[in-house]
């Protein structure tokens, strides 16, 4: 079985590249077993989402991370599985708190079946993540469950909005790390601790990919503004019509200097102004800001990456910093 599509990093070293392949081949491959059921209906929900594709970002950080110990340890693989399903659990229940009709270009579970089902499924997938978990050892379930207790709490912050005393945009930020940044954070860590790498090659993985988790997230938030459809794979403006306060968002708000565009982002922005929505935001200082952010995430990653031996995967993350900062425009 051929690997999924992956974020389009070169890798320029041809045994790393190798490497990476084989590792994802097996991921895929333990991860459509690992959700297998006696019922072919929990069969076929849990393995909607896998079958939708997605990039296997977080896969793609175990896999790097473990070739600063022993890539071919027996435990990377089914930690990388952990991590994903880790993630598709999660998705199934985002869909349903957003409502979301469609994830990955196909129709997410919630619309295909219902929210009952959808978020069934999330849960089978957690509890088969646990099972392989079971068989890491303690390290790796004290990893996992101060992870999602993370994860769960960045979604329940984001969903509360931040405090009436709290900035919105150090709100927004640290929701990142949380719901989006940890469960990187731990792909680095998983593939450290699995290959046997060295405790402080370790820490500097967990937080190199933590920044690198939070800086693409605020790429996407970028692309959803500048980009083109073709670029971006969604409609740009998605956010905007969805009421969703990004970065550039927050930060023309916080700026407060045009009242049209203030009054257009104080909520859900209406399909008829949208484009002019997205006109006045790309051409407002908040996108420089919000890049000036990235970047600064990004540097945070660098600085960690720059500390680790010098083998290729270390070339192979300073080259996806270059990648993150470079997709967002």
């Amino acid at each position: 079985m051929s690997a999924p599509p992956v974020v389009d990093l070169p890798i320029e070293d041809e045994r790393l590249a190798q490497d990476v392949a084989t590792g994802l081949a097996a991921v895929e491959k333990l991860l459509r077993s690992s959700v297998e059921s006696e019922d072919a209906f929990v069969t076929e929900a849990s393995k909607h989402l896998i079958e939708a594709g997605g990039k296997r970002f977080r896969t793609l950080m175990v896999l790097l991370a473990a070739q600063f110990g022993d890539p071919s340890a027996p435990g990377v693989v089914p930690g990388a599985v952990v991590i994903e399903l880790t993630h598709l659990g999660s998705l199934y229940h985002d869909d349903v708190m957003d409502e979301a009709p469609v994830r990955r270009g196909s129709p997410s579970a919630n619309a295909r079946w219902d929210n009952t089902v959808a978020i069934l499924t999330g849960d089978y997938l957690f509890a088969q993540a646990s099972d392989i978990l079971a068989d890491l050892g303690p390290d790796l379930i004290r990893i996992q469950a101060q992870t999602f207790s993370r994860l769960v709490q960045g979604q329940i912050r984001e969903t509360v909005g931040p405090r009436d005393d709290e900035d919105p945009i150090a709100h927004y930020l640290s929701v990142l790390a949380d719901k989006t940044g940890s469960l990187i954070a731990a792909s680095g860590r998983f593939g450290a601790l699995l290959s046997g790498a060295p405790a402080d090659v370790e820490e500097r993985l967990s937080r190199a990919c933590e920044a690198i988790g939070v800086a693409f997230q605020l790429g996407d938030d970028l692309l959803d503004v500048a980009s083109t459809g073709i670029q971006s794979g969604k409609t740009p403006g998605t956010d905007l019509r969805e009421g969703v306060k990004t970065l550039p968002v927050l930060y023309a708000l916080a700026a407060g200097d045009s009242p049209r565009l203030t009054s257009l982002l104080s909520g859900p922005v209406a399909e008829e102004d949208v484009d002019e929505a997205l006109t006045l935001l790309r051409a407002h200082p908040a996108m420089a800001r919000a890049r000036a952010e990235l970047k600064a995430w990004v540097d945070r990653a660098r600085a960690d990456i720059s500390g680790l031996p010098d083998i290729p995967a270390r070339t192979a993350f300073l080259a996806l910093c270059d990648y993150v900062v470079e997709r967002s425009g």
